[in-house]
């Protein structure tokens, strides 16, 4: 049986230990702080929590990120008494909500013109090998000696078409240029 081509091992288990190369390390906490915002960011609009995450990297540095703001949570925290009257935060969560819809309305937009382009681009390329393999010329190119009566009639019917909107366009262009002149 003949191997797939595959160019990944796929999902496996990590064993939880350590990593002892220092850039896998440093690569995996980046990928991993991005996951675990995107779960903290979802836990916190389900179910409506305030939520603040502080991590230090493998080289010291630290990151932050809360939800609604790092800045209410952390008032909250050390303001456990007073009730949280903060207008701020509701403003600044209405924009963020116009900003992030808006860009996901961009997105489907861009998404479905990227789809369309992307089967024209299948028809096209369809067509451009059926006409390779059946290496047929086209019927502008066929000498009139070697055309069937049907073929002739075809020809006729396009050229005396293309000939009308040739003399469609050339009466619009004079109506423009005499009108331009007066």
């Amino acid at each position: 049986m003949a191997s797939t081509g595959k160019k990944t091992r796929g999902r496996k288990k990590i064993q939880m230990k350590m990593i002892e190369n220092k850039e896998d390390r440093l690569v995996t906490f980046s990928k991993c702080r991005l996951g675990i915002y995107k779960k903290i960011s979802e836990l916190s609009i389900l179910c409506g929590t305030e939520i603040l995450f502080i991590v230090f990297s493998p080289t010291g540095k630290p990151f932050s990120f809360g939800c609604p703001s790092i800045e209410s949570v952390s008032n909250h925290f050390l303001s456990r008494n007073r009730p949280i009257n903060d207008n701020t935060n509701i403003l600044i969560e209405a924009c963020r909500m116009v900003r992030t819809n808006k860009l996901v309305q961009h997105y489907n937009e861009v998404h479905s013109q990227m789809d369309a382009i992307k089967r024209k681009k299948k028809v096209l390329v369809s067509a451009q090998q059926t006409n390779e393999t059946n290496n047929t010329n086209h019927w502008w190119k066929t000498p009139i000696h070697q055309c069937n009566p049907r073929e002739l009639d075809e020809l006729y019917s396009r050229i005396s078409e293309f000939s009308h909107l040739c003399h469609i366009a050339w009466c619009k262009k004079i109506a423009n240029a005499s009108s331009m002149s007066a």
